[in-house]
């Protein structure tokens, strides 16, 4: 009997867990990275696509500097903002390869872009604001606008417009409440990057909407296929309202250094600084050290990977549109496909279980192909899923071989 109370009092017992923290989701591409590595833990080859991570090393010049940094004793705190040497290489970076006047002051260097993405918004959203992200979108995008106790208003692009969304979508989704626009570009997981034209038309509405924000999440900017960088922030009418989001994560290969940065109005930088100074302070002293080398000393790796992740791209391609049932465009940015794969639902695996939905098939895929993937639910579509090229030419032939296999024995 006192078993059964006791099981029955711990059923009913409120969680002591704030209802911040019970609202927010696990973030989908961690879980699926997880699950990979339980199965690798095993003895299972399990091949990962499902994590935003180039597989390359960061350069031995950022490496050196960092060492350096040990040496010379760049191990106490660092100023809340960043250390001034690298805000000012920021800014030098922010004139001389995206044409954006910037000073020191308004630059704040964060532990990792993903900190100055949340920071953002954590200082920009009031309780009930609404935050328009088109989808596909970045999966932590929609959890940080609800830990904010904002209100994520989806503005849905499908693969037949290159997952790109039109300027009378945007306004159609604009409402009095409407606060911030966030978007990426190049865009994880689609890939997509805003030309110019496309960018000035989304402007064209923004100078309508004086009130309104915009995050433009820049992480992907030298994995672009198709030429130049377009920033949204550019465009002088609407500069002031623009918060850059960039980092070294991506470019150079320093996923695990944690080291961001975001460039805004003053006001804006101020608030981050604030905030930032009341949770982690300034981020890692050696990292930062690290980071004024890879802005100062060139963009050639950057270019020699980006060059791997273009002759990849093609190599997926070729072998998705080989596969029935998929339905892929060709990213033109990014190191991610988000192919279509809706035709799958209903159909059954092998062991006679019915796939409903992308993370049904995302997780298939992990148990029979045993290759990592992620469901497109996380990113606001379920029709599709993400895979990461950012893999040897060998494993991605043999992944993407396994998962032709594997659909092809739903019936």
């Amino acid at each position: 009997m006192s078993q059964i109370y006791l099981v029955l009092r711990t059923m009913s017992t409120p969680s002591i867990l704030s209802e911040r923290i019970n609202n927010l989701s696990e973030s989908a591409t961690l879980k699926m990275t997880k699950l990979g590595r339980e199965l690798a833990a095993k003895g299972i080859n399990v091949i990962s696509l499902s994590v935003g991570e180039p597989d390359f090393n960061t350069p031995e010049h950022v490496k050196h500097a960092a060492k350096q940094a040990l040496d010379d004793n760049y191990t106490r705190y660092s100023p809340v903002p960043g250390y001034p040497e690298l805000r000012k290489a920021i800014v030098a970076k922010l004139k001389n390869e995206n044409g954006l006047d910037y000073d020191i002051s308004q630059i704040v260097v964060s532990t990792g872009a993903k900190q100055s993405l949340s920071n953002t918004i954590l200082t920009l959203v009031n309780p009930g604001d609404e935050v328009i992200i088109p989808t596909p979108y970045w999966v932590s995008y929609s959890e940080m606008v609800t830990l904010a106790e904002g209100k994520s208003v989806f503005i849905n692009a499908t693969i037949d417009s290159d997952f790109k969304i039109t300027p009378e979508e945007l306004e159609a989704a604009i409402t009095p409440k409407s606060k911030l626009f966030m978007f990426s570009s190049p865009c994880n997981p689609t890939g997509s990057v805003y030309t110019k034209d496309e960018l000035e038309g989304l402007v064209r509405v923004f100078e309508k909407h004086p009130d309104i924000y915009i995050i433009s999440d820049e992480i992907y900017e030298h994995i672009n296929f198709i030429g130049k960088h377009e920033s949204i922030a550019q465009f002088d009418s609407i500069r002031d309202r623009v918060i850059v989001i960039n980092g070294f994560s991506k470019a150079f290969a320093m996923t695990g250094w944690r080291l961001g940065y975001l460039a805004a109005n003053k006001e804006i930088a101020a608030a981050n600084d604030k905030l930032q100074g009341q949770t982690t302070s300034g981020t890692c002293s050696i990292a930062q050290r690290a980071g004024i080398a890879a802005l100062e000393q060139g963009l050639d790796t950057v270019l020699e990977m980006k060059d791997a992740f273009e002759r990849r791209r093609e190599l997926v391609y070729n072998l998705l549109k080989d596969i029935p049932g998929v339905k892929t465009n060709l990213p033109q940015g990014a190191f991610y496909f988000f192919p279509d794969i809706s035709s799958f639902f209903g159909k059954k695996d092998p062991q006679g279980n019915v796939i409903k939905d992308s993370a049904d098939l995302a997780l298939y895929l992990l148990n029979e192909a045993h290759v990592a993937t992620v469901g497109g639910d996380s990113f606001g579509n379920n029709n599709y899923i993400r895979l990461s090229y950012a893999a040897s030419d060998e494993s991605l032939k043999e992944a993407l071989r396994r998962i032709k296999d594997a659909l092809g024995k739903l019936k």
